[in-house]
Order: structure tokens, then sequence, then C-alpha cells
């Protein structure tokens, strides 16, 4: 038996610390699983009872009958390590410790955990500081959650995967007040042991669950999330994750633009925008979007009708809708003309929203409207706005919406105008997702649309580079920017000067007005010191370096190496970018609106590595600034594909030098006209 099966269907239980009274908290488990109508075999441990009810009490795991498949424990944390290694010799093969006051609780809390991992041995642990599990598809309540206490529990496609306990019981409550069915629900808690990753990979193979909702604090072993996310969307199953921390009481303190650009939020949007993962922006959403697609439904494309018997809330749809960026056209001709051939003037129905408020409550005109949407080939997914006449009878518009659904396999759902859970509630226990609010309706449509299957990463060649001989601490401009043409960079023409007057024999070369910059490893952003001058003319170099000099030594003592005196690249779209090492998550890429209005804008996109040709594609789509390079206001057509090579090439080097890498810049790159490429103006490296 794998220790999922032993932790989601154990055919024993043993429940160290039961208590006789199912008013506290160490009696709801075996009450719990009695009410549901647990088939299993249940052995309650507390050495001052002989019985709780008619099970027979046990003193400890020493004098159990069996090994039990899983361990309950609900004693304080004093007594748990003891516990947990008694159930390990008994052979039980995993346990769930509820008991806080491990890793959360500081360093001596950090200790008890560490010996509590070891006390378990081969037995594996949910927790501790957990509330549980509830295995709805089986009626399986492991858990000590007061949300036990409801009733009428329905079974369905969503599995919650939660690292807070109080969020399992949040959902459960929300989940049953609005008739949405779960399959799963599993609190986490500290992750001594098994992980969110453990088990939603464990969701791939389970037959009772068709999307996962996940509710994340932090992600601890990366390459194993990823590859659980990847089985499970590969499975054909959903997964939409609400993450805490999103706001950030400041940067953290970087060298570059980058480090201020690239927090850690962007790093998991980048994480979840990689495998496919739905990011929920609301807390609502991690309940609403999972609803629409346990469905298993998919938007095919963005055209939406709206069939309403309120005209008003039509109104607020539609806005919504827009706002998810989907569209609402008006019906095709035969379309159209199927429509009025119903035949009722009082309704408005060759246009979208399609208005039957006049014409009454009638089931078998909503019936016969559905049906001809469903079989349009103008829209893409139905939403019916059911208005306050619906609330003493709601099959009035459910009967007809579920027919609508047997028709095609295009999404179907309903915005609830009225303050009506009794509606939302029938609507969605009856297979319908069923919304209180107009914005939850659009996230559902838009989460539909956004199914992507998980990227195959493509076998690049990458250039053979000798990185042995590095330095370590920041490099100057010149060799920064030499480091990234090893890995293939284009970067501009240029020169190293000591003197002034050695940078105004060098810039005689150019052949017209140069760059010139202060050099030095010591001044990594030279602009904020009076360090960059650019469109100098030949003639005028020495006299500009002489300033430059003395502005920059009155600005700062860095240690001055000489000039970097560069071509002047005209024409040219500026984007940065970056590198950024998040703790957890490992390495990422950031590209964005580049030049010195970089954190002005905050244009930005973000990926782990590694990437693919595709995915950097899509980078460039997810920015505003990308309009640029598509000939914007009769301006050349950028060289986009250069683009996409450099961010490539600049991968190659994050890979390469892997952790001795601590902050890494191209900004600006220029991107010329299509045909001309791209070049390095300006780069920051700094090595470990």
């Amino acid at each position: 038996m794998t220790f999922i099966k032993a932790l989601l269907n154990p055919a024993s239980v043993v429940v160290i610390g039961a208590s006789s009274d199912p008013t506290k908290l160490t009696g709801r488990p075996i009450a719990y699983l009695q009410q549901h109508k647990y088939q299993g075999r249940i052995y309650p441990i507390n050495p001052r009872s002989d019985a709780i009810g008619d099970l027979k009490c046990y003193a400890d795991a020493r004098t159990l009958p069996e090994a039990p498949d899983l361990g309950l424990v609900l004693v304080g944390a004093n007594r748990v390590i003891e516990s947990v290694r008694e159930l390990a010799a008994a052979g039980t093969k995993a346990a769930i410790v509820l008991a806080s006051g491990f890793g959360e609780a500081g360093a001596e809390g950090q200790r008890l955990q560490a010996q509590l991992r070891e006390a378990a041995g081969p037995m594996r642990i949910l927790g501790p500081n957990t509330i549980g599990l509830v295995n709805l598809s089986d009626g399986i309540m492991l858990t000590a959650s007061g949300a036990m206490e409801m009733k009428d529990f329905r079974a369905g496609g969503i599995a919650l995967l939660s690292q807070s306990g109080g969020i399992l019981g949040s959902l459960l409550s929300r989940g049953v007040g609005r008739g949405i069915g779960f399959s799963k629900l599993i609190a986490t808690g500290n992750e001594a042991d098994i992980e969110v990753a453990d088990l939603l990979e464990a969701m791939a193979d389970d037959p009772a669950t068709t999307a996962v909702a996940l509710y994340l604090e932090t992600v601890r072993n990366v390459e194993k999330f990823r590859q659980a996310a990847t089985r499970v969307i590969a499975a054909g199953k959903p997964i939409v994750a609400y993450k805490v921390g999103r706001s950030e009481t400041g940067a953290q303190s970087a060298v570059s633009h980058t480090g201020a650009l690239a927090g850690a939020d962007t790093v998991y949007n980048a994480l979840f925008k990689q495998l496919g993962i739905i990011r929920a922006q609301t807390f609502a959403d991690l309940l609403d979007i999972p609803a629409a697609l346990a469905q298993g439904r998919v938007l095919a494309g963005r055209r939406i009708a709206i069939v309403t018997s309120t005209g008003g809330a039509a109104t607020i749809v539609a806005d919504n809708v827009g706002l998810a960026g989907l569209e609402m056209p008006s019906p095709d001709p035969e379309t159209a003309q199927k429509l009025l051939a119903l035949d009722l003037k009082e309704a408005v129905l060759d246009r979208n929203p399609i208005d039957v408020t006049l014409a009454g409550l009638r089931p078998d005109l909503f019936r016969a409207i559905l049906k001809i949407l469903a079989e349009s080939p103008s829209y893409d997914a139905i939403v019916v706005v059911v208005g306050s006449s619906s609330i003493g009878q709601p099959d009035v518009v459910a009967r007809p919406l579920l027919d609508s659904m047997g028709i095609s396999n295009k999404p179907v759902m309903a915005y609830v105008s009225p303050e009506a859970p009794g509606i939302i509630q029938h609507l969605n226990a009856s297979g319908i997702p069923a919304y209180a609010a107009p914005e939850s309706c659009a996230a559902a449509l838009k989460a539909l649309q956004q199914r992507p299957d998980p990227h195959a990463f493509e076998d690049r060649a990458k250039p053979v580079v000798d990185i042995s001989d590095l330095p370590t601490g920041a490099l100057n401009e010149a060799h920064a920017k030499r480091l990234c043409a090893q890995f293939g960079l284009p970067i501009t023409r240029e020169v190293i000067a000591t003197t002034p007057s050695e940078a105004a024999s060098q810039a005689a070369d150019f052949g017209g007005p140069v760059v010139i910059k202060i050099l030095s490893k010591e001044i990594l952003h030279k602009s904020e010191v009076g360090g960059v001058i650019v469109g100098v003319a030949p003639g005028d170099v020495e006299a500009t370096c002489e300033r430059m000099l003395i502005r920059v030594k009155a600005a700062t003592p860095a240690r001055v190496d000489g000039f970097l005196i560069q071509e002047l690249v005209k024409g040219g779209i500026e984007f940065i970018l970056g590198y950024k090492r998040d703790p957890q998550l490992g390495p990422g890429i950031l590209l964005g609106a580049g030049g010195v209005q970089t954190e002005l804008y905050q244009d930005v996109a973000m990926r782990l590595l590694p990437v693919t040709r595709d995915e950097v594609r899509e980078m460039i789509g997810e920015l505003k600034c990308s309009v640029l390079l598509d000939g914007f206001r009769s301006s050349p057509v950028a060289d986009t594909e250069a683009l996409i090579e450099a961010v490539l090439s600049f991968a190659d080097m994050v890979s390469a030098l892997d952790s001795r890498l601590e902050e890494a810049e191209i900004n600006p790159i220029f991107v010329l006209p299509k045909g001309d490429g791209v070049r390095a103006g300006d780069a920051l490296a700094v090595l470990r």
C-alpha cells in the first residue's frame, strides 16, 4: 500500500489521544468518522478509558491488534514525538499530526520538528500543525475541523490542497453554501514531510478529481512541484492557485534594476505561467474558477452570448466580460433569423445581450433560445442572467440550462443578480456553474480560455564557454559585456581609454558622435553620478571626459578605471534584460521596457529557467511596450527574432554561471529595425 492510499483511503485508523467527548477537539475525529459511516476499523488510544462508545480503547500503539494504515495524532506537542515513534514501530504507514508548536514556533520548534521527522522513520507524516484531511469521494473524514458540523456535504470534482488548515474549513463551508462539491480537501500544515507537491501528484491519478485548487504560502521544492503540476495538467486536470504574499513592504536592496522589478510574487507568476497553472487573483476565485473548470469544458474562442431576464444586470456582466478581454458579438444572420422566428415581439432577440425581460419567465422560451445559441457558430459560451423573478422558481432556469449543456460542449454558466443563495446552490448542485458576482463570472470564463498544455523544452545547441578564470565581485561594463558576448549576445562597438586624450584619439575612429561613459567596477549606475554623456562630437571628447571625471569624483570616492567610448546606436527600441535568483524557486530571467525609465513603467515579464523560444515569445507579448516592435506609428518593424535569440543567449549565460552569478543585467538592449539585430548598450554583472 502506498502512503497516499494509506492517507486518503485507510482500511484502519488509530486515534492517539482520543476523547469520549465529541464536543472536544480530541473527540471530534472519531465522531466525524462514525457520523459519515466510515467502513474501516477505528482504534482509539486513551490509557484512561476502556472504551469510547462501542470502540475498545488501547493503552498505546504497542497493544494494537494490527499495524494500522493511518495514525491520527491528537496529543499536545510535548507527547507527539513519542507517539509518532510508537506508531512507526507498530508499522503504521502514515500519520496526521495536528499539534502546533513545531516549525512555525521559531528555532526550538524547528528543532522539535526535525526530531519528529526522525522519530517517524519510514512512516510518512502529514503536518504537524494541520487540521487534517477530508475525503468526500469516499466519505472519510480525518479531521478535527468544526466545519464538519455542517450538513449536506456534496462530493464533486475539486481537490483542495492547502498549506493552511483554516482555509480548508473556510472553503468547505463556502462550497456547502454554494452547492459546490469537492473530492478531497487536505491541509499540509508545516510540511515536515509530505508537501503540497506530493499530494498534487497524487491527484493526477485520482479518478474522482477533475480540477485542483491550491492555497499556497510557499513552494519548498520547485522541481518536485514542477513535475507534479506537469503530470496533473497532462492528465487533463486544470490547476488554480491562490498564492498569499502578493504585497511586499519594500523591494529587497539590490544593485540592479532587476532586483527591484522581480519581487517574489513576480517569480511565482512566472512559475505558474510556465506550468499552465491559473492564478486566482482573489480569494473568491479559488472556489469560483475551479467550479467552472471541474465541468471539463473549454472556451474554444472569445465570443460570449448573454441571455437575460433583467436588462440592467446584463449590462454589468457585459462590462466585465469586455474587461476580461472577451467579446460579445451580435448573432450572425442565420442565428438571428432563428431567434426572431420565435415571434416574441416583447423580447429583444437579434442583439447581444438577448433580452427576454418583457416576455416573462417561460421555460419553453429559455429552452428554445439556449438551444439556438448552443448550436450557433457565433458563440463559444453562454451566460444566463437570472433575475429576481426566478427566486421562487429556480427550476424555470435550471432545467433549460441543463438541457442546453447536453446539446454542445460549450461552457454554460449563470449569473444570479438578486441575493439568492438558494438559487446559486440549486444551480451548482445541478451541475451549472453559478455566481453571485459578475466579476466572478468573467474570471471563470477567462480561466476556461487559459488552459494551456505544458511546454516541451527544446533541445538547443548551447555555446561552450570557459568560465573557470572569471573574477569575483562586480565587473566593470566592458568586462561584463565581453562576458555576454562570449555567450553570443551582440554588444555595441566600443573601446577603453585610460585618459581624456586617449579617449579623444580613440573616438576619431568612430566617424561621428559617440557615447562616453565612466568606467569603474565600483560604479554600477553611472547615470546617477553624471558618468554618461550621449552624442558627443569627436572634437569635444577630450573636454567632455575631463568635465565628466571632475563631476564623478565630486559625487563618489569610487575608483575610476578610465572611459568607455561607445558607438551611438540610433533607431533602436530599448529593453531591459535581467537575471533574478529566487531563494526558493531558483533562477529566472526578466524582460521589460528598458532605458532610464525602467523602474518608472515597470512593464516587465518573467520566466524561470529553463525557457523555450515559445516562452520568450510569450514574454514579449505580455509587455505593453511590445507594440513598438511591430512598427508603431510608421516606425520600422523591429528585429523581434533577434531579441528572442538574445534572451535565449542571456539565459544560456545565466545557466552556465549558475550560483556563481549574483546579479546580471543588460539595460538597455537596443532592438534595431528588422534585419539589423540587437545591441547590448550597457551591462552589469556581479559574481560570487
